[in-house]
């Protein structure tokens, strides 16, 4: 059984649909982000799935259980990290640890949760005064102390540096190995590549495309720039691919052959043409979000 499920969900604000029939499930064990632009419909569909919000129309289940009727049960089994906010701000870390851990009934202890998140240095700062790397890094830690079969994590590497965001990574592969369901939201799509197992893409309430960042980066593309012409008929009867001319670069279009790169330098020298630029690889999930938010939706 899914650990989330969301079919054919709609909410409306008025006459304004926020969520017009999303469907897609997080297996235990999976990370899955859910990305979209600001008024895509992320907030709502992650409030209707921890019971804040009833669907209009459609049906979700976290761990088989409705979230709106059986939310205490749902609470239970769930943590949330909001984007900020949510803590007393005078409140120590390891104070608001032991108070959050004092609603479970076999809670984590919070001084494994505070040298797990790096926060042990800190662990009688007040949250105000906190850094906004170690306060979002807390609310971490509190959405994990409950012993969670599923994490809800809003934006989850937001204002938190380099290392701390190595720790957030840390954290998040661990509960991908111990069995837990995340579902997260980020607009660091770089973080996202690097945590999440498969992406959902929504748009004025839409799913957009769904899959690995792999499988929506499309196929191996070839791109570069040289300083001087380029003879692209010529080039494409001997490489075997289309040459796209795009702005000052070039792109290959079906070249799959390890050894293109080495091709193409050669036939451009032949021609008395050097490369000033080469990069092989997939579309970057930034690009294919771009795409699919600009295109005209649906």
């Amino acid at each position: 059984m899914p650990a989330i499920e969301v079919e054919q969900l709609k909410v409306s604000y008025g006459n304004r649909a926020a969520v017009d029939g999303v469907s897609f499930s997080v297996e235990p064990g999976e990370v899955v982000a859910l990305l979209g632009p600001n008024g895509a419909g992320k907030t709502t569909t992650v409030e209707t799935l921890e019971g804040y919000r009833s669907p209009d129309e459609g049906r979700v289940r976290v761990l088989g259980l409705d979230p709106r009727v059986e939310h205490a049960k749902v609470v239970q089994k769930i943590g949330v990290v909001l984007q900020k906010g949510g803590v007393y701000p005078m409140m120590s870390s390891a104070r608001v640890l032991k108070l959050f851990a004092a609603y479970y009934p076999e809670p984590r202890s919070p001084d494994e949760l505070l040298s797990l998140l790096g926060l042990a240095e800190v662990a009688e700062t007040p949250f105000k005064r906190l850094s906004g790397g170690e306060q979002q890094r807390l609310l971490l830690a509190l959405a994990l102390v409950g012993r969670p079969h599923v994490c809800f994590l809003d934006e989850p590497t937001a204002g938190v540096d380099p290392a701390g965001r190595v720790v957030v990574r840390e954290v998040v592969a661990r509960c991908r190995e111990d069995g837990v369901a995340v579902l997260l939201t980020s607009h660091e799509l770089d973080e996202v590549e690097r945590m999440a197992d498969r992406v959902v893409i929504i748009d004025h309430g839409r799913i957009r495309a769904a899959g690995t960042a792999e499988e929506l980066s499309g196929a191996q593309e070839v791109r570069f720039s040289a300083d001087g012409p380029v003879p692209v008929s010529r080039l494409e009867a001997a490489l075997g691919a289309r040459i796209v001319v795009d702005g000052s670069s070039y792109r290959l279009e079906g070249a799959t052959d390890a050894t293109i790169a080495a091709r193409l330098t050669a036939l451009l020298a032949e021609e008395g043409v050097a490369l000033t630029d080469l990069r092989i690889g997939r579309e970057r999930l930034e690009d294919v979000f771009l795409r699919l938010v600009t295109e005209e939706s649906p």
